[in-house]
């Protein structure tokens, strides 16, 4: 019986081993090994197409970076998109000391204090210059005109405003509209305000209805309230052309 029983099974074996072997040699190239899948063809010709899509988006900034020396643009100004509009705010502050005059918006204000500052310290020029390179995507005011170079000491900040200007025109903007608030506690601004916003829509070539003035005190609060100290805010939206 042992006998007859160790042949049996080990038939048995050669059997199950012949019958599962013999299979999986015809099968594993068709069925065990990873079929083509149609989906995961489709996803690299579609994943070229966008970055190709990508690339030929054309760059806004590339020749407004040669408009002033500075060491080079930023990669936000190279890579920035053609949008219908932008967005930007600005911000400046300055001390006041007696000596100096006190020029806000390209308008002499009587007071016995004014704007110590490398240029002739105009803080609202300052800002909505910031405001529009903000928006631009470009270096701010100190990169542009730093104070380290004597050639703008003392300088009129229209030629800032100017050089902003252009850039923007540059750029293919034009102004949408601008907001900007004065912060300081004396003089009050109220008789200057509307020769103030005049010239300032005048040096940026818009109608004075898309440019905006307000003037606040500071409350008698820290630096500002206590008039050893002026700031102001600009917010700009610029358009497409």
């Amino acid at each position: 019986m042992a006998m007859a029983a160790t042949p049996v099974y080990a038939s048995s074996i050669g059997t199950t081993t012949a019958t599962t072997t013999k299979p999986l040699s015809r099968s594993l190239p068709r069925s065990n090994l990873p079929a083509p899948n149609p989906y995961s063809l489709r996803t690299p010709s579609s994943l070229s197409l966008r970055a190709t899509q990508t690339t030929r988006r054309p760059v806004v900034f590339a020749s407004a970076s040669t408009a002033f020396e500075v060491d080079q643009a930023p990669a936000s100004a190279a890579a920035s998109k053609v949008l219908p509009f932008r967005v930007g705010h600005g911000f400046d502050l300055h001390r006041l000391e007696p000596g100096y005059p006190l020029i806000i918006g390209g308008i002499n204000i009587p007071h016995d204090k004014g704007c110590e500052a490398h240029s002739d310290g105009d803080v609202l020029l300052h800002c909505v210059v910031d405001a529009i390179l903000g928006a631009l995507g470009l270096p701010d005011i100190g990169q542009i005109f730093p104070d380290s170079d004597p050639k703008w000491r003392g300088a009129d900040s229209s030629v800032f405003i100017r050089e902003a200007v252009r850039l923007m025109h540059e750029a293919g903007y034009e102004i949408g509209n601008l907001d900007a608030t004065l912060i300081l506690q004396r003089p009050k601004l109220s008789p200057h305000k509307e020769t103030m916003r005049t010239n300032l829509a005048k040096l940026l070539g818009a109608d004075p209805s898309v440019v905006n003035l307000k003037a606040k005190t500071h409350e008698k609060v820290d630096s500002l309230g206590e008039n050893r100290s002026i700031a102001a805010h600009t917010v700009v939206l610029l358009m497409r052309k």
